[in-house]
């Protein structure tokens, strides 16, 4: 584990384990990460920046935007809007059943090479009836932020890649994050990840990620916790967003029980809004993937931002849960703080 937290009085950072752990080396100081889907809220963003510039507008629809992409198997992107998209409201399926649908070390391996087209994933989950109604509910997806990288690239004539380094990572100067697309390799300094596959199986060097679903806009990003830690703050601060556009992120629908996130959590626009054991909020988005868990937030006024990794996943629900408690943890306490 390591953890960074950064505050008006000063960082504290801390580290737990081994960076690897056939030649023992310690875990670097704040070295690269994957950000998972931690990706999504640079790619919001970016999207929010063009509603700001009036170049589209939350209420637009998918088929007005990307015309006959979203569609087959009961799917229907005249229903579905960008805001739909950017909190999880589609209904659409999650394409990444289709690019992993066997657990296991086997399947990753065999086909950890292999890249998508986004419209290839799209594709992909158009193959499944929608789980419900545009806006009727809530559901994790990461075809939604697909979406919003192909609506982008269409809108701006850009790359997505460009867009969050123009609009975001230089003008904020951070210089150790990245959009690297389907490049596997994590610059040095770097914590190795493992991943256990079955309960009663060995951890698996999955530090390469499995690019079926660590290349697109829905999780392929690298950085740092210095980096993240700005971001947030910057994004928090008003220095990313507009007061509208930045509104419009914070306005959040609760997160189900069987969400996969703490009790009371609500999402906005690529940006979840959590309750501090102390009242109040924090916002934040976490990533994950083979080998690696990545949780950063910061408080609402920007003051204090902290992100957390782990780089070992366990197979068994109960330690899974015990792990995800422990970084969760930590994030509460130093957000609580006044000082």
């Amino acid at each position: 584990m390591a953890v960074r937290l950064d505050t008006p009085r000063g960082t504290v950072t801390a580290r737990s384990g081994v960076g690897d752990p056939i030649t023992r080396r310690p875990v670097p100081k704040d070295g690269y990460l994957r950000l998972g889907s931690t990706t999504k809220t640079f790619v919001a963003t970016v999207m929010l920046q063009l509603v700001g510039e009036q170049r589209i507008s939350l209420d637009q629809t998918v088929e007005q935007l990307l015309p006959g992409v979203v569609s087959g198997a009961g799917n229907d992107g005249g229903t579905i809007t960008v805001r739909d998209l950017l909190r999880h409201t589609s209904g659409l399926s999650d394409y990444i059943y289709d690019v992993f649908p066997d657990p296991s070390a086997q399947t990753c391996f065999a086909n950890r090479w292999r890249a998508y087209k986004p419209g290839e994933l799209v594709g992909l989950a158009m193959r499944h009836a929608p789980a419900f109604p545009a806006g009727s509910h809530w559901a994790y997806s990461n075809t939604n932020y697909v979406l919003a990288g192909m609506i982008t690239e269409k809108v701006t004539g850009h790359t997505r890649e460009q867009q969050v380094r123009s609009r975001v990572l230089q003008p904020l100067g951070v210089e150790h994050t990245d959009t690297p697309g389907t490049r596997p390799f994590l610059p040095d300094p770097h914590t190795s990840n493992y991943q256990q596959f079955s309960p009663d199986g060995p951890m698996v060097d999955t530090t390469i990620p499995y690019r079926p679903f660590d290349s697109g806009a829905d999780g392929s990003m690298t950085g740092t916790a210095h980096d993240l830690n700005r971001f947030f703050g910057a994004l928090a601060g008003g220095r990313l967003l507009k007061p509208a556009e930045l509104a419009a992120m914070r306005t959040a629908v609760p997160v189900p029980p069987d969400g996969g996130e703490p009790a009371g959590t609500r999402d906005g626009l690529g940006l979840f809004v959590n309750s501090a054991s102390c009242g109040g909020n924090y916002l934040g988005h976490g990533g994950s993937g083979f080998g690696y868990v990545v949780r950063t937030a910061t408080t609402t006024d920007s003051r204090r931002g902290i992100t957390v990794s782990a780089h070992t996943r366990p197979a068994d629900p109960q330690t899974a849960a015990r792990q995800e408690d422990t970084l969760r943890n930590p994030i509460d306490h130093a957000l609580c703080r006044t000082a």
